[in-house]
């Protein structure tokens, strides 16, 4: 006898169990989450910090869930979902005190839905400024972003919120491989990135900061293959064709106004509740047991949010043919391993480049790091993977409060930074926490090469997440890998996590898989939650 029944489960409240759920309540299932932490969300959080009167994000910083479907249908914005869009976008600062400034050739004209129309003031500011390190870049700059109006934005937005093309069949960025004019060259799917930032680029900085964007955007290294999708959402980063976007009050409003929205609609959400077992029955999924040992019937469906491993042990090797089993533990979770340091700041960075650029430095987004793109793409993941920190840093910032003044006291700030380090296994504990000092001091010690007054005296207090720490609160973050899998070819698309996996569907009738695990992967308002449920939307008959 269960002891408590819905016509949906979901294990686990990440923001894309949140996600599903709310579709799923809303199509008239009784639902309910299961979450193993204390709130929901999962990286989608904010929290006090890194000192009293701050307030950090532990995870996700760069989000733009303004243009996720979910957004309009629950009219998220009604619900405390609330973007900034800062008229700056982007810029990587160099060692030697120069310094690429982007502006969004996308400029945001309503700010309540974040429709969009071209600037084309800003797209010629931006490549008068790659002009001034190239003419060639500032041409192949302007011919990739009229291709990205002319067809590439359209079928990207198919792409990512649409279930994976099966084999044998082309999706819609494959597709634009057979337009010469308006399309892709068809060796870019399968470049590395450090081949499509040389095959693209000439300049030392488009080259350098090319490479270092793919790293935030896909956690592809230098020598992955990223493919059509990955190169398309780093060339939006490199040449600030989209706006950047802040959530006001931290990333916690995104799973705030998603909770509002599911149990408004009815549902219901249990924390501390760490699902250990899917419920079986003549192959059929029928429920879920906890830890404690409570079951919880499923009329309908359960739908897994968690890791494609995870997902596997909530099964049970024994029920999934050996082959599924094999390929699921062969998942690589080398990439995206991901620091996050935080620091409350008295003053802001005061950067030397602004002699090159006065617009340099309110970015919402910016680099910093050698203007050495060989160094970038041959030596520092080699130093992190050894080391466990490269020699020479290439950060990636945002000074929130600049422009959401709610989460630091009046006239101090706060900002975030990205980093990368090794797989969790490749250390001790106690060498992570040493690292976790080491990145700290790395830090502070390498901004001052382009901002002198980031010293010690100007840090009220700093917070460093390691890949261990976040393994730690975050366990689908297998490695401390935020992707949860690698985004390389071989994990992408219509083989995420696996091939039998990618659909949404697993071999056991009635469960789903709906998390960053699979198609298309890591990142804050992807389409894994919302393809998932299309799948089911379908399986059910469930009204569109």
């Amino acid at each position: 006898m269960s002891d408590k029944s819905y016509d949906a489960i979901v294990a686990g409240g990440g923001h894309h169990g949140l996600i599903v759920a709310c579709y799923l309540q809303r199509a008239g299932l009784k639902t309910g989450i299961f979450e193993l932490q204390s709130k929901l969300g999962g990286a989608v959080t904010s929290e006090g910090g890194p000192v009293p009167g701050f307030r950090l994000n532990p995870g996700a910083n760069w989000t733009r869930f303004y243009g996720h479907p979910a957004y309009a249908d629950f009219n998220l914005r009604e619900k405390g979902l609330e973007y900034i869009f800062p008229d700056a976008s982007e810029a990587m600062i160099f060692d030697n005190d120069t310094c690429l400034v982007g502006y969004s050739a996308l400029k945001v004209v309503d700010p309540i839905t974040g429709r969009t129309e071209v600037s084309q003031e800003n797209l010629q500011k931006t490549l008068n400024e790659i002009r001034r390190f190239s003419k060639r870049d500032a041409e192949t700059a302007e011919e990739l972003f009229r291709r990205y109006l002319k067809k590439w934005k359209t079928a990207f937005g198919k792409y990512r919120f649409s279930p994976p093309a099966p084999w044998g069949e082309k999706n819609e960025l494959e597709k634009l491989c057979d337009d010469p004019k308006d399309g892709f060259d068809p060796i870019w799917q399968f470049m590395t990135s450090q081949q499509l930032a040389y095959d693209l680029f000439e300049s030392e900085e488009l080259r350098t900061l090319a490479i270092r964007a793919a790293m935030t955007s896909f956690g592809g290294a230098p020598d992955d293959v990223i493919g059509l999708h990955g190169l398309v959402h780093s060339l939006g980063l490199v040449l600030s064709w989209e706006p950047a976007a802040i959530a006001k009050g931290g990333s916690q409003s995104v799973t705030n106004a998603l909770q509002r929205a599911f149990t408004d609609m009815g549902g219901e959400f249990f924390v501390r509740s760490e699902v250990v077992k899917l419920v079986l029955e003549n192959g059929k999924a029928k429920g879920i047991r906890l830890k404690d040992g409570t079951e919880i019937e499923a009329k309908q469906l359960v739908v897994s949010g968690l890791s494609a491993l995870q997902t596997v042990r909530m099964i049970g090797e024994e029920h999934l043919d050996s082959k599924i089993v094999r390929r699921v533990k062969n998942i690589r979770y080398n990439r995206h391993n991901v620091v996050w340091a935080v620091l409350a700041m008295h003053e802001l960075p005061q950067y030397k480049a602004a002699s090159f650029n006065p617009d340099c430095g309110p970015q919402p987004r910016l680099y910093m790091g050698p203007r050495n793109s060989d160094y970038m793409a041959n030596q520092y993941l080699s130093e992190i993977l050894v080391n466990g920190i490269s020699s020479k840093l290439f950060m990636f910032v945002g000074a929130d409060t600049l422009w959401d003044k709610s989460r630091a006291p009046e006239g101090k700030h706060m900002i975030g930074v990205e980093e990368f380090a090794a797989p969790t296994r490749f250390f001790s504990a106690s060498r992570w926490q040493e690292l976790r000092k080491e990145f700290e001091d790395a830090i502070v010690k390498q901004w001052q090469i382009y901002a002198p007054n980031m010293t010690r005296d100007n840090v009220i207090g700093c917070r460093v997440f390691t890949p261990y720490d976040i393994e730690l609160r975050r366990p689908n973050m297998h490695q401390g890998s935020i992707a949860v899998g690698d985004m390389i070819v071989s994990q992408m698309d219509r083989f995420r996590p696996t091939p039998e996996l990618s659909n949404y569907r697993t071999p056991i009738k009635n469960f789903y898989l709906c998390s960053a695990a699979t198609h298309n992967g890591v990142g804050t308002g992807r389409g894994c939650s919302y393809n998932c449920y299309q799948v089911i939307r379908e399986d059910l008959g469930l009204k569109q």
